[in-house]
């Protein structure tokens, strides 16, 4: 017997976990230049004196990284990124609508409250990012190394080699070092973006002349992008920094030392950028999954 379809999409859940994994590998593949520039802003210390910040701004960084290291290295990270969001990207996304409706009830008839929306997207966020963690932390990593002095050797060779040189140098536990904040940034990261997608695609669907079409999806993805930079860059910046930097002894003493040492700022460092990022990512992703789910229906119903 086939799964039962989806009664939001009718699409069966696997073929909804296939649809959502492939859109968020297609927009990971097109904006981690810019989440590389972002890691990179958000990992940079306070500058002191005279002395000048080595990355400006989102396009500087993608400049200076470009012109330093090669424009290959604004794609790092990209194995590891593609092994989240299949993991992190398919469960999130796949999981929302069964999630919703478990919380609201199969008999539930009309428009879904807001908080119900919120309260399932946050569930998937947590639940994707636990399990998809190693993932997140061999992305930062590779993200954060910049261009070495000559004979210096990298800290690992490529994504494999950085799972298991974590695991051998540092054991296994240390995959899931910064899940704490990761849970708190994905978990709000993602609330902010599905919920919001789907309160403003609803909002947009009542305005007359207005129709689930891609101009729809696209002012949806940017409304989402918006309103998940806003809520998660602070969890955010926390994240990068105790994944890149193991000196941090927890999450309050990566808040604590970046408050004092940087300042209050610090924590929408890379702002910009993360925006440039999260917003084209959502677009990206949405329209993709739109568009995705479409071919899935068809293909489930032919």
């Amino acid at each position: 017997m086939s799964p039962s379809p989806d009664p939001k999409s009718n699409i069966s859940f696997p073929g909804t976990l296939a649809s959502s994994a492939f859109a968020a590998c297609f927009a990971e593949i097109c904006t981690i230049p810019l989440d590389t520039a972002k890691v990179r802003l958000q990992l940079q210390k306070k500058v002191v004196g005279d002395a000048i910040p080595q990355y400006r701004g989102m396009l500087g960084t993608v400049a200076t990284i470009g012109r330093e290291e090669g424009i290959a290295s604004l794609w790092k990270g990209i194995v590891p990124g593609l092994h989240r969001q299949c993991l992190f990207g398919g469960l999130r996304i796949g999981l929302y609508e069964p999630v919703k409706t478990f919380y609201v009830g199969k008999d539930h008839v009309g428009d879904v409250p807001l908080s119900k929306k919120i309260l399932a997207a946050l569930t998937t966020g947590a639940v994707g990012i636990a399990i998809a963690n190693p993932t997140d932390l061999v992305k930062v990593r590779l993200q954060a190394e910049g261009k070495l002095p000559a004979g210096v050797p990298r800290r690992y060779s490529g994504a494999l080699n950085a799972y298991s040189t974590i695991v051998k140098q540092e054991g296994l536990k240390a995959l899931w070092t910064g899940l704490g904040p990761n849970v708190a940034r994905n978990a709000i990261i993602n609330a902010a973006e599905l919920a919001s997608y789907d309160q403003v695609k609803q909002s947009i669907l009542r305005i007359p002349g207005f129709t689930d079409n891609v101009v729809t999806h696209m002012l949806a993805g940017l409304g989402a992008g918006f309103f998940a930079v806003c809520i998660g860059s602070p969890v955010d910046v926390v994240k990068s920094r105790m994944m890149g930097d193991s000196t941090y002894k927890s999450t309050l003493d990566c808040f604590i030392k970046t408050l004092k040492n940087d300042g209050p700022l610090a924590f929408y460092k890379g702002f910009i950028p993360n925006f440039g990022r999260l917003g084209s990512w959502n677009v990206i992703m949405f329209l993709t999954l739109e568009q995705a789910k479409k071919v899935v229906r068809n293909l489930e119903s032919s």
